[in-house]
């Protein structure tokens, strides 16, 4: 083999390196990777709310249990208690299920339908099923009465508890009367009529006699 072959291998082998070398150069360049700027994996965590702050907000936002029970259906409610309908029966003279038969469950005494065995948690409870006690019940049984049998979640939206209760006391030989949600007027308020509310008298002096 002359030089002149011998020099062509070897251009062919530096020309073959060169290209590989730019083929490399601009590869990195268009495929660089983003360094982060601190090491790992960030983890989106779901921010909490300040302790105290969601039961505050929850409370502003229930309404009292007469003024749910004055816009309740029974209609609904009937719906939102085929969730019940696994362990209780609602008509007159049916069996007890896993739970007691509901029929006039509204001012019942608390542990007394017959033929059911109650925990001995729901028993010591005492008193009658008042519209509040059903209200706070199916709020959260084990809450309200911790050791009870009953294994449900609870109803945590106030106006479907209302329609429930509605139902609930429409099942009954004798309804008990819904309560009022009349509330009575702020002091100050502006008397019937439009006028203006009355001023106080001044230290010492009597109120004005009407005339």
């Amino acid at each position: 083999m002359d030089s002149f072959e011998l020099n062509k291998i070897l251009g062919a082998v530096l020309g073959t390196c060169l290209v590989l070398l730019a083929l490399n150069i601009t590869a990195g360049a268009l495929f660089a990777p983003v360094q982060p700027e601190k090491p790992g994996y960030e983890i989106a965590v779901p921010e909490q709310p300040a302790a105290g702050a969601a039961p505050e907000a929850a409370a502003t936002q229930e309404q009292p249990l007469p003024v749910l029970l004055a816009s309740a259906d029974p209609k609904r409610g009937e719906n939102a208690a085929k969730k019940c309908a696994t362990c209780h029966t609602f008509n007159k003279g049916e069996p007890n299920r896993v739970g007691p038969n509901l029929w006039g469950v509204v001012n019942r005494k608390k542990g007394t339908e017959g033929g059911f065995s109650y925990s001995d948690a729901l028993k010591s409870k005492g008193g009658t099923w008042t519209f509040e006690d059903i209200n706070a019940f199916i709020t959260n049984p084990r809450t309200f009465a911790p050791g009870t049998k009953m294994s449900f979640a609870g109803v945590p939206r106030g106006s479907e508890r209302a329609d429930i209760i509605a139902f609930l006391n429409q099942h009954s030989d004798n309804p008990a009367p819904l309560p009022k949600t009349a509330e009575a007027a702020p002091a100050g308020a502006a008397p019937p009529g439009g006028g203006q509310p009355a001023a106080s008298p001044p230290a010492g002096q009597a109120p004005a006699q009407p005339r």
